[in-house]
């Protein structure tokens, strides 16, 4: 991720507020001042500052990898399952370089040891990326994937999880839909799709029209997204199209 080399490296400078302010500035080895977004160590930053995407980009990863740290310590510890799916994440999702993913777990370690809360980091997220649903979607996907990388979801981690499903402003069909992916009590393509199996054919059609409009690489990439969220996105449009052509074989649709 471009910003993640800017800002370890000093070249650009902007006041990033509240809990997650508090994790970069431990994680990157600055303090941000939230009066004239200057690094409050080593002086006023080198460049100028970020523009907008710049900084959804640096709020979503530090918040990312902040409410993972969370959610793998809320059993008590982190075990090496969760670790491995997040370095997975890291590499497979975002496409991080060497650089970034050693960023990441610097967020990481940091948050896990933070006095700040799940739900701080999760409120944080949500004001930034409330109107991009496809990243809230996202957040709670891979929360499901740490939560699961052990064999099974504690009661904690199954707490937090809700909690921000709350803050998301996720009804429950929403959130079984996304759990359909990884519980095996959801029938998992229509879950996928967003449907439910007594829903119409054209409502099937309906559903999965809308959601390769949301994931569509080109459209993901128009918006000025993370770039390794394009990744991310073309992974779900294959998925998407998986989920359809299964059902259209189950239900002999045309």
């Amino acid at each position: 991720m471009g910003i993640i080399g800017k800002v370890v490296g000093g070249t650009i400078g902007f006041a990033l507020l509240g809990p997650l302010g508090a994790i970069a500035g431990a994680a990157f080895g600055h303090a941000f001042d939230k009066n004239d977004a200057r690094y409050l160590e080593g002086g006023p930053a080198a460049g100028p500052g970020a523009s907008s995407g710049e900084q959804a980009q640096l709020i979503f990863f530090v918040a990312a990898f902040s409410m993972l740290a969370k959610l793998a310590k809320a059993d008590g510890r982190v075990s090496q399952e969760e670790i491995d799916s997040i370095e997975k994440f890291m590499l497979y999702d975002l496409n991080l370089d060497p650089q970034s993913r050693q960023v990441a777990m610097n967020v990481f370690r940091t948050a896990v040891q933070s006095p700040e809360t799940f739900v701080s980091f999760a409120q944080q997220f949500y004001g930034q990326f409330r109107g991009q649903p496809q990243l809230l979607d996202l957040m709670v996907d891979i929360m499901l994937r740490v939560s699961l990388a052990d064999g099974t979801i504690s009661p904690r981690e199954e707490e937090l999880i809700l909690s921000a499903v709350r803050i998301f402003n996720f009804s429950d069909d929403h959130y079984r839909q996304i759990s359909s992916r990884y519980i095996k009590d959801v029938n998992k393509y229509y879950g996928i799709l967003g449907c439910s199996p007594d829903d119409p054919d054209s409502e099937i059609k309906k559903q999965y029209r809308k959601r390769v409009a949301e994931y569509h690489p080109d459209k993901i990439a128009s918006k000025g997204l993370p770039e390794e969220f394009t990744k991310f996105a073309s992974q779900k449009f294959r998925e998407i199209q998986e989920a359809y052509e299964t059902i259209k074989q189950e239900r002999g649709m045309k």
